[in-house]
């Protein structure tokens, strides 16, 4: 059985700003994004392939939702990563797990990443998870403050486990 396609917010974010869903020809510009701050220029790999299965995987799930957002002339300035989880705990509660964010340098601090979140949750509302969830790294202590500002809570430790 295959899941519907989640449904979607307005796309406008901001005046100049929209969201979509990502498509191959995006690949270059979101591995520039994820490239582009001091954990990315040194945690992530520099193999288009890899990031191409990658996309293909995400693309082909109708569970996640991989999201650009670009400006009025078309180029993307930042990235999103959606995926809706089903669960038993909780009451069987619907999570919308948001990783991947990225907005580009130039960008930062001018509201394009808070509208980006905004955009995110309502998301989550329309394809009716009950608890959103995210992880960022310890070290992103600007990212952590961002979210905080936002209303989301540092309520439990995440664990990673590298198995390759």
């Amino acid at each position: 059985m295959t899941a519907a396609p989640p449904s979607l917010p307005p796309a406008e974010l901001l005046p100049g700003f929209t969201a979509r869903k990502a498509v191959r020809e995006d690949l270059p510009a979101l591995i520039d994004l994820l490239h582009d701050d001091i954990l990315g220029q040194t945690r992530e790999r520099h193999d288009d392939d890899a990031y191409l299965r990658g996309f293909e995987a995400v693309d082909a799930d109708p569970a996640q939702f991989l999201a650009v957002v670009e400006d009025s002339g078309g180029t993307v300035v930042g990235m999103l990563q959606l995926s809706l989880i089903p669960g038993i705990s909780r009451g069987g509660r619907l999570r919308l797990n948001i990783e991947g964010v990225r907005i580009g340098r130039t960008l930062r601090g001018q509201g394009v990443g808070s509208a980006m979140i905004t955009w995110a949750l309502e998301f989550g509302r329309l394809n009716k998870a009950g608890l959103v969830q995210l992880t960022t790294d310890a070290r992103r202590t600007d990212a952590q403050r961002f979210y905080a500002r936002l209303g989301f809570v540092a309520s439990h430790i995440g664990m990673k486990f590298e198995l390759d």
